[in-house]
């Protein structure tokens, strides 16, 4: 639609209703009133003159059988908007409907679109316009749409375009801090773990490059958990890849960002991507345990070094896990009597235990006693696992992952059948004790396990300094 405002403003200037917005005539000419207004020959319109209880001339025209009024203070303002009225009329134009103050309305409207095309460039109807706003003031009942267009304002949130494998890269590296532990504390996350999340998510990210955070669906994660499961060998071969338990670790990670990218405003709230039918975590079939035997064990300490026997005999008589004891110092040994104390900064669950310290693990630890500071192992986690590995083909023992701290939560609940207090010592729960660990060891094998002490008890001063060790 092209609008022409001045000069429709203009036409319809003289429709003041208000006889004081224009002077009173000094004179007026000699006409008999009500005076039938034509326009080629047709009577279409009507003026009436003053009265004595109105001071004001009156225009009258029908339009679609409706009769419609209006009131000029001067009767040239009268006559000039008769002949208006009469000329649309009798040419058919859909003006002659309105009344003044409605076409006067009409027209501020249809500028103010005007207006709004020309800063947004959207052009809409005035039509459009009014319909839209009837059918919000419907839904909002005794609410303002003002009021309400403010309250979603303070609630919604405006989405970042954030390349996928640029998001993952932030997500990564603002959570390497948290991978850094005080001195002898527990860091908020495991290096190992982020290392290993880091891996899963940036390779779900080069699966999918140049892909904006926000434009992922659920057939984008349909896709990647599905290339987990099968990787192609031959032209024609397919095997499996991973396990389901490695496939839920890979949703895990995902579901860790998508809740970060949340935060970040790269992905709406209400994404829903956590619903894709590959996204449900698999069944697991669980790992048989594998422990150690009380020969093995007998072997594993008679072979170790002065570094590695406290660790190993902590671990296999007290059950105290790996990342746990690495953060031990001597202090934690023989603060409590009688106990090694697992403080919340260096327990894997955050909470102080307490652990027993049974007379087989005394008489191992007694050659330390005289080392009362320092941390047991000083050196990285990594180097004990390959000093660990080399022990193990030295004393020709198979390798078992986490087997000494299986073989102490297995013989001792055989030995006491009691798995409160065995998950108690070991720092999980009563159901992880029935799950993994019943039946194992018989009762016989379990006092064996705990009555392995050294052949000859050795008194020494200090450790071996451990800064600068090989693996």
């Amino acid at each position: 639609m092209r609008t022409t405002f001045p000069k429709e403003n203009e036409d319809f200037e003289v429709s003041d209703t208000t006889s004081t917005q224009n002077p009173t005539e000094s004179e007026v000419p000699k006409v008999k009133f009500p005076m039938t207004v034509r326009f080629r020959g047709k009577a279409l319109a009507t003026i009436y003159g003053r009265k004595k209880s109105r001071n004001s001339y009156r225009v009258a025209w029908h339009v679609a059988g409706k009769r419609q009024m209006a009131s000029f203070g001067t009767y040239s303002a009268a006559k000039k908007h008769a002949d208006k009225m009469a000329k649309d009329l009798y040419e058919g134009s859909q003006v002659t409907a309105l009344h003044p103050a409605q076409a006067r309305d009409a027209l501020a409207a249809l500028e103010r679109l005007q207006t709004h095309f020309g800063v947004t460039g959207n052009r809409i109807s005035l039509l459009a316009a009014v319909s839209a706003y009837c059918e919000a003031i419907a839904k909002l009942g005794s609410r303002s749409l003002d009021e309400a267009l403010n309250g979603y304002l303070t609630m919604v949130v405006t989405i970042k375009t954030k390349d996928l494998k640029e998001a993952v890269d932030e997500f990564l590296l603002a959570a390497e801090p948290k991978t850094v532990a005080s001195d002898g504390q527990r860091s908020q996350l495991s290096s190992k773990y982020a290392y290993n999340r880091g891996l899963q998510l940036k390779r779900f990210a080069a699966t999918f490059p140049k892909l904006p955070v926000c434009d992922l669906t659920q057939g984008h994660l349909e896709t990647f958990i599905g290339s987990l499961a099968m990787v192609k060998t031959s032209a024609r071969n397919k095997r499996a890849a991973g396990s389901a338990k490695s496939r839920n670790h890979y949703r895990a990670a995902i579901r860790q960002f998508l809740q970060w990218a949340v935060r970040k405003d790269y992905l709406l709230a209400t994404h829903r991507l956590n619903e894709a039918d590959a996204m449900h975590p698999e069944i697991a079939n669980t790992a048989e345990t594998s422990i150690y035997t009380t020969a093995e064990f007998t072997q594993l300490l008679e072979k170790a070094d002065k570094s590695l026997l406290p660790i190993i005999a902590i671990a296999g008589l007290a059950g105290l896990r790996t990342a746990e004891i690495l953060r031990l110092d001597w202090q934690d040994v023989w603060r409590v009597p009688g106990h090694i104390e697992i403080t919340a900064g260096k327990a894997k669950t955050r909470q102080r235990r307490l652990v027993t310290t049974c007379p087989a693990l005394a008489t191992w630890l007694k050659q330390f006693r005289s080392v009362t500071a320092g941390k047991l192992w000083d050196l990285h986690e990594v180097t004990f696992q390959q000093r660990f590995a080399a022990l193990c083909a030295e004393a020709k023992v198979t390798r078992k992952t986490n087997g000494l701290r299986h073989a102490f939560c297995s013989y001792h609940f055989a030995l006491h059948a009691n798995e409160n207090l065995t998950a108690q010592q070991a720092g999980n729960s009563p159901n992880m004790i029935h799950a993994h660990y019943k039946g194992l060891a018989t009762r016989k094998e379990a006092q064996s396990w705990f009555a392995v002490k050294p052949a000859k008890v050795e008194n020494i001063v200090e450790l071996p300094h451990q800064k600068g060790s090989v693996a």
